[in-house]
């Protein structure tokens, strides 16, 4: 909840009238000034009663809030709040281009990769519409979206190396599995997004430029994760190849669709951005009033307030 703002203001203007209170009661607590006469000051603290100390001033403490609470939910306060979606269709497209045997990331990025996307799969709600691409030279919808999470997690477990890596294919085979998704006559398409991850630079097939604006046009952002460390290799044919993680063409594709850009060089730091893209698409923010919440916050403190007085006082403050 955050973004608080208040539909009535004016009526907070009542908290000038719980200012004036805090005064008087901080002004009496000074009670009346006069001279003490007895010079025995041993004896008068042996007779005279032993005072209330702080908790005197908890009931009126405990008051005091439950009055503020209750007219700053007589303000009517609004705030966004999350909210969880009913429903959307996300398409998770994985890069298997050679690349990803690179060992930078334990065991190597293809494993760990397939290991968090299963857990990001996993955390989705139940209702919505999972697919699955993979791309190298070539993409292709491997699992056309569906509420089976279980398959599509199979499907990920299962996926194989390529040569290659067509970011912008693998775009344009997303939308594809997007706009199989059935939709009954009348209703508003569910909200889409694709999840992309990859380790390199667009190698084959149609340019990120091309796909990004393909996306753009359907109105699905596409979230990037580049995933790697600068310092990845791979052996081919007896030949160390360096295989750098490549952000900025990533980078540049969220941006273009509205989506989000993340990089990651652990699985530690993968299942955290998956988490992280979770929160985001498995909820939607509406401005929401929250009046019920201060009004309890109000009603506990009134409570509160009185039990004390009652338990310390026998009289309320």
């Amino acid at each position: 909840m955050h973004g608080l703002a208040f539909a009535s203001p004016y009526r907070l203007l009542i908290l000038l009238a719980m200012a004036a209170l805090v005064a008087a009661y901080l002004w009496r607590l000074r009670g009346p000034s006069y001279a003490v006469r007895f010079t025995e000051l041993d004896l008068l603290a042996s007779v005279a009663p032993r005072g209330p100390g702080w908790r005197r001033h908890v009931p009126a403490g405990l008051l005091l809030l439950a009055l503020v609470g209750l007219t700053t939910a007589f303000a009517r306060p609004v705030a966004d709040v999350q909210v969880p979606r009913e429903r959307a269709t996300i398409v998770v497209a994985l890069d298997t281009s050679a690349s990803m045997t690179a060992t930078d990331v334990s065991p190597d990025r293809l494993t760990a990769a397939k290991a968090s996307a299963q857990a990001f799969i996993d955390r989705l709600p139940k209702q919505f519409n999972v697919g699955l691409v993979s791309f190298n030279a070539v993409a292709s919808v491997v699992v056309t979206p569906t509420q089976d999470h279980a398959a599509v997690k199979d499907a990920v477990g299962a996926l194989q190396l390529g040569g290659g890596t067509a970011i912008g294919d693998a775009v344009g085979a997303s939308l594809d599995a997007v706009r199989a998704v059935p939709g009954g006559s009348g209703t508003t398409p569910a909200p889409a997004r694709i999840v992309l991850l990859s380790d390199g630079g667009n190698t084959v097939g149609s340019s990120v430029a091309s796909g990004a604006q393909a996306a753009a046009a359907a109105g699905v952002p596409v979230s990037t994760i580049a995933y790697g460390t600068p310092d990845g290799t791979v052996l081919i044919q007896g030949r160390l190849i360096p295989v750098p993680v490549d952000g900025p063409a990533l980078q540049s594709l969220a941006q273009a669709t509205g989506g989000q850009s993340y990089a990651a060089q652990s699985g530690e730091e993968l299942n955290g951005v998956y988490a992280d893209i979770g929160s985001q698409v498995g909820y939607t923010t509406q401005r929401k009033e929250v009046t019920a919440i201060l009004t309890g916050v109000g009603l506990l403190a009134a409570a509160a307030a009185a039990g004390t007085s009652l338990l310390w006082g026998s009289r309320f403050p």
